[in-house]
């Protein structure tokens, strides 16, 4: 770089320095670039655009937004780049901040962006003041907005407006699978199987537009969660002798996760053995996940060191609940040998006023409010607590608590993240307040029968957006009806 750095100075020209900086770009060498880009004055937001895109490429979304905010000058692409940056990274919500700080006319991409990391928080509040915003902007039909409109409602927890928004869609947008797809997948995640499968019918009745690979991945999906394992398995061969699709890995992952699920665990590691693909890390996490629910280690596969420690925890609180305590310490060891490293700690969002609201498993939540609020949430999580144990719920026993393992233990079951948030959501909010909760991991069975027993005491509806699929608890009920 020293050698090109004094060609630059000696006469390389404007030229030359654009040519270079796109070598850089191209190979990946952005701090040079940047340094390159300085020494180029200039109030064209083109290059630095194409150092931004570069840098959220590479993963490196810290040092992107700094380079935003550092920028000379930034158009619409700049503000698109940089929101469409955040709603896929780890802090989406940044995605709806940049959009209410924007100075620009908002176009689709702008909203398609947004919307994203509307989807991903669980923004619902400001997801629906940014549909109010392309209602009033929209000129013509645009079957990714409409289809990011409907994804952001399902996932916000509310497919009656996904389904809304769908039916507000023009021809010309239902002509996209897209737009087809993100309803359908919404239903899925909150058990509405059998609703996918009616609108599947419809999709095809009407003609509208050709059902992709997408499509038949949402409803393997839909009827693996719902327990329709016919059905699902009627949709896997019809895929490829009906519409000419061949099925991936992802597509046979789904039909064995469906016959797991549904308890048919000889089939399903049949199924798995005879792939006409190889077996990727998720069908062998499906059967593994599947022996844990239904109590069968002698039908469990052992994770390979490239699988991740999620399957060693899975496996340990396997072999835990049977009292198989040497092979739960042997997937413990087996997991250190291999140098895998333990997962992220479990977390959970609740969606307030003010925006979100993060609790990780455990007692260091309690370290970032006053010692007031702290105390008043931990009283309330004691009362939920026992309101539930007076209606049947009990915790967990020791020898069943390594299945637990999904989320980090700081503490014990009562601070598990999507408690807290809970608890927090109640002191915060008027009695009859629907609660939210996003998490990032799959909510364990003493959470979930929890979160049922807390719902009848409050007299309140809970939804949880775990890591796979929605629940609504509510009068003592979950919508998955137990089956997830």
């Amino acid at each position: 770089m020293e050698t090109l750095a004094r060609m630059t100075k000696t006469g390389g020209g404007e030229q030359f320095k654009r040519s270079l900086f796109r070598v850089l770009l191209e190979s990946r060498r952005l701090d040079e670039a940047r340094r390159l880009l300085d020494e180029m004055p200039t109030s064209d937001p083109r290059p630095w655009n194409l150092l931004l895109a570069a840098t959220l490429r590479a993963g490196r979304l810290a040092q992107a937004r700094t380079l935003f905010e550092e920028m000379p000058s930034r158009d619409l692409v700049s503000w698109n780049t940089m929101a469409a940056g955040c709603a896929r990274g780890p802090r989406p919500e940044e995605a709806v901040a940049l959009f209410e700080a924007m100075r620009l006319e908002p176009d689709a991409r702008t909203f398609a962006a947004v919307l994203s990391g509307c989807a991903r928080a669980g923004a619902l509040a400001a997801g629906r003041r940014v549909h109010a915003l392309v209602r009033a902007a929209r000129a013509g039909p645009n079957p990714i907005l409409a289809a990011a409109l409907i994804d952001m409602y399902c996932k916000c927890g509310r497919p009656d407006l996904g389904a809304v928004a769908f039916e507000s869609a023009s021809a010309a947008e239902r002509a996209s699978a897209s737009v087809w797809n993100a309803l359908i997948s919404g239903l899925a995640v909150h058990g509405g199987g059998r609703a996918a499968l009616h609108l599947f019918e419809r999709m095809r009745t009407e003609r509208a537009a050709e059902p992709d690979r997408v499509t038949f991945l949402a409803l393997l999906a839909g009827c693996s969660h719902a327990g329709l394992v016919e059905e699902g398995l009627h949709l896997l061969f019809a895929m490829k002798l009906e519409h000419g699709l061949e099925p991936g890995i992802q597509h046979y992952g789904a039909a064995v996760d469906l016959l797991a699920r549904a308890g048919r665990l000889e089939e399903a590691r049949r199924a798995a053995e005879t792939l006409p693909v190889p077996p990727d890390a998720a069908v062998w996490r499906a059967l593994l996940s599947a022996c844990r629910n239904q109590a069968r280690p002698d039908l469990a596969p052992a994770p390979g060191p490239a699988r991740c420690s999620g399957d060693y925890l899975l496996l340990s609180g396997l072999h835990s609940q049977a009292g198989r305590w040497g092979c739960a310490a042997a997937a413990w060891q087996a997991m250190r040998a291999a140098g895998v490293r333990k997962k992220e700690p479990g977390l959970s969002w609740v969606e307030l006023g003010g925006g979100p609201e993060r609790f990780r498993a455990g007692l260091g939540w309690a370290r970032r409010r006053s010692r007031p609020e702290a105390r008043a949430v931990q009283r309330v999580l004691e009362a939920l607590t026992t309101a539930a144990r007076e209606m049947g719920f009990s915790a967990a026993p020791p020898a069943a608590a390594a299945e637990l393992l999904e989320e980090e233990k700081e503490g014990n079951l009562m601070y598990h993240s999507e408690r807290v948030a809970v608890a927090f959501a109640v002191l915060k909010t008027a009695p009859a307040t629907e609660i939210r909760v996003r998490k990032n991991l799959r909510t364990c069975a003493d959470c979930h029968s929890w979160l049922k027993a807390a719902s009848k005491h409050l007299a309140r509806a809970i939804i949880v957006r775990d890591r796979s699929r929605f629940h609504r608890f509510e009068r003592g009920s979950c919508s998955c009806r137990d089956f997830w």
